[in-house]
């Protein structure tokens, strides 16, 4: 029994190690993959600029209150709207 502490320490120093091997968090939202920041001009903007825009790729607008699923489409453009109706945030996901 007297390499059983050993055992515990060297066991706890290898958890130590991978821990700090691991990352947080999703993936990094990469503007250019849904055209995002081209668009970062609209922030600010009244929300009904967008009935009079065409868009290429997928898009998704997001209004306060609104669920969304969580799940990451890295072509899809996501435009959040604010209390207000302005446009508040332009990002890929």
């Amino acid at each position: 029994m007297a390499g059983f502490p050993g055992r515990h320490i060297a066991g706890g120093a290898t958890l130590l190690l991978l821990a700090a091997c691991v990352t947080e968090g999703g993936p990094e939202p990469v503007a250019e993959a849904c055209g995002a920041s081209g668009l970062r001009g609209l922030v600010g903007q009244p929300a009904s600029r967008l009935e009079t825009m065409r868009f290429s790729q997928p898009l998704r607008v997001i209004n306060p209150g609104q669920m969304v699923t969580m799940d990451y489409i890295e072509a899809r453009l996501n435009i959040s709207v604010d209390e207000a109706g302005r446009i508040s945030r332009v990002y890929c996901g």
